[in-house]
């Protein structure tokens, strides 16, 4: 565990134990919950290695349990009616392929009124429909994000400032949240990625069993510290294809990312999907769109669902005009290579079961069509087949 983890983790229980003990004083109130799931995951070959977005190893034919868990502590204290602080730690498989811990948030939150608060620290990035809470398992019908969404944004949270406004408009409350600030977060192969500076808006309308929700997000990105693509970049300069080298640079350029979202919970019928459309001014962070849909239905405390996602390219595939034979041929591989996001679509089925107030059964089966590639697998073998199974089952909890 690291050490700014380990002592948030440590100041929340002190501060826990020192409100037990003055109950009688004004102290602040301290309240510490968590969450988690344990699952194990498989798929039905060896010939990829099926992994959640950014992680470094996944799972093939022998299940694992590193793929689909994790494991929060979250701990909130209110000092009084307009301060209070809240800190979120979670470990997981990560990009170095080992268990890590992180503090994904850390922020002192300001009441300005009852419908203005402001935070300041570090927050969680609010690019998706369930960002804030797509680590909470218990909280998502299904058993994962959406691998063809949710793997367009490196990142979870930044470090920066943010205003959220809430009012009710009849029966419908609308939140509206701007802010601004900075991520660098490792990537597969100890690559870094930098956000800076990252502005994001984020506005949802909530009525009845239906919310309706719109987010944009705007930034500076630099890619650090690739071995691969500074190497190819330094070659392409040093044959003078330095117009090609500079289209593929990931220094400073421009990108964005815009989602639209819908849910419903209504008379036990589940839908939830989200359209996303992700730009950048360079060829190797691709030009996507995006979006699922999930469709489920509640029998008491079992919930069966079905899911459908999809991810295509909107950006060359392939730069025209390199020579393909030749000396220079190999070079030209590359750059394409590079060129090219990780397509895929996915059919899903799966069944939750709330077996207990704070716990949860789920089993979920996707079949997964890569395209043009390998999709989001890793370490895929030559004449990956036309499409794999990925069986995962694993019990979400909260306490």
């Amino acid at each position: 565990m690291n050490q700014p983890l380990r002592l948030a983790l440590v100041t929340a229980i002190l501060a826990a134990f020192s409100v037990s003990s003055h109950a009688a004083d004004d102290a602040p109130t301290v309240t510490i919950s968590g969450f988690g799931t344990a699952a194990l995951t498989a798929a039905d070959t060896d010939d990829v290695e099926y992994a959640r977005f950014n992680q470094a190893a996944g799972v093939g034919n022998s299940p694992r349990a590193g793929v689909d868990s994790n494991f929060g502590i979250q701990g909130t204290a209110k000092i009084n009616d307009w301060l209070s602080f809240t800190a979120q730690g979670l470990a997981r498989k990560n990009a170095r392929d080992s268990y890590g811990a992180e503090l994904s948030w850390a922020f002192a939150k300001f009441k300005v009124s009852d419908e203005v608060s402001i935070r300041v620290g570090r927050i969680g990035m609010p690019v998706y429909m369930i960002s804030d809470f797509r680590q909470v398992g218990y909280a998502n019908t299904m058993i994962r994000p959406s691998q063809e969404v949710y793997g367009q944004v490196y990142g979870d949270s930044y470090d920066g400032i943010d205003a959220m406004y809430q009012h009710n408009f009849g029966e419908t409350t609308v939140t509206a949240q701007v802010g601004v600030g900075k991520m660098s977060t490792k990537v597969v192969g100890d690559n870094r990625i930098e956000y800076k500076p990252a502005t994001t808006i984020h506005i949802v309308a909530e009525n009845g069993p239906f919310t309706l929700r719109f987010g944009r997000a705007d930034a500076k990105v630099t890619l650090e510290d690739s071995e691969t693509l500074d190497g190819l970049l330094a070659t392409l300069r040093k044959v003078g294809m330095g117009n090609v080298a500079n289209q593929l640079s990931v220094t400073d350029v421009d990108g964005s990312f815009t989602s639209l979202g819908f849910t419903m919970d209504y008379k036990n019928v589940l839908l939830q999907t989200e359209y996303a459309v992700r730009k950048t001014d360079s060829l190797v962070i691709h030009d996507t769109t995006s979006y699922y849909a999930m469709l489920g239905y509640r029998f008491g405390k079992v919930t069966p669902y079905y899911y459908y996602g999809n991810v295509k390219q909107d950006s060359d595939r392939a730069y025209a005009g390199l020579p393909s034979t030749g000396p220079l041929a190999p070079l030209s591989a590359g750059v394409n290579t590079a060129m090219k996001a990780g397509l895929q679509s996915t059919n899903a089925v799966g069944v939750r079961w709330d077996f207990h107030k704070s716990a949860a059964l789920k089993v979920q089966v996707d079949r997964i069509k890569p395209r043009d590639g390998s999709g989001t697998f890793l370490n895929a073998k030559p004449g990956l087949r036309d499409a794999v199974n990925v069986y995962a089952a694993g019990i979400d909890f909260v306490f």
